[in-house]
């Protein structure tokens, strides 16, 4: 085996290099977890909204309670005082039993707000669960994605580095400038560093050769030169 024919072995791991990489970097559950994550996203201003409601909802319904103690607090204050025996006369009494009633009817107002306001916050409530349902389900989704990219990451390192350590035993022993020029011409040609001339086309970039260009190389080959596609600029070798 020729040095050329050694540094397409050495293209051949380069390039499976190449398509492990491109395989984790474009793996689909990535496109899994960049779905569930963007979902997350996009549920934080609703939920941020509805907490809001419900906070509000929530000071409502405490002030509405504060304010019906108070009112409880208020008539038993009167009721005790009316039947105390401390007060005898009769205006003042109906007066005081008027406050009373006028502070009933007061709490009854409070209170049939206050139900109002606890069905209106069994609906956010029902509303805030649904949204947080469906964090739950996105953020269960994104640790499956997670979990599955892991392993699949796992899989594909391990089969890089057998490729790269293979890579390494035939790269060895080639020469090092060889090498080097395999590596610039692999850098300009998208992973092409080297390709076999094939009649008239390169494999490298599927584009055929003038025959004189074909004979030439051919011909510089036989003389040990290195000869290079025009199109895509890899090292060619001819087959035999």
């Amino acid at each position: 085996m020729t040095s050329l024919d050694q540094l397409l072995v050495v293209q051949e791991h380069d390039s499976a290099i190449d398509h492990l990489r491109h395989r984790r970097a474009t793996l689909p559950e990535r496109e899994v977890l960049a779905r569930a994550e963007a979902r997350i996203r996009e549920l934080e201003a609703p939920i941020h909204e509805v907490r809001g409601r419900h906070d509000a909802v929530t000071r409502d319904v405490k002030r509405l309670e504060d304010e019906t103690a108070s009112i409880v607090t208020r008539i038993a204050e009167v009721e005790q005082a009316m039947y105390s025996g401390s007060i005898t006369s009769p205006r003042e009494l109906q007066a005081m039993q008027g406050d009373v009633e006028h502070l009933r009817r007061h709490r009854g107002v409070l209170e049939d707000r206050e139900l109002e306001l606890l069905e209106t916050q069994e609906s956010i409530d029902a509303e805030l669960g649904a949204l947080v349902d469906q964090v739950a389900a996105a953020q269960d989704e994104a640790v499956a994605a997670r979990a599955r990219i892991a392993e699949a990451e796992s899989t594909i390192d391990g089969e890089v580095a057998s490729e790269s350590e293979i890579r390494a035993g035939v790269a060895s022993g080639l020469d090092a400038r060889l090498l080097d020029t395999y590596d610039r011409c692999r850098s300009r040609a998208r992973g092409v560093g080297a390709a076999r001339l094939v009649g008239n086309t390169c494999q490298g970039c599927r584009l055929t050769i003038p025959a004189t260009e074909v004979a030439r190389i051919r011909k510089d080959e036989a003389e040990g030169e290195i000869a290079y596609c025009d199109n895509c600029g890899a090292i060619l070798v001819p087959a035999r």
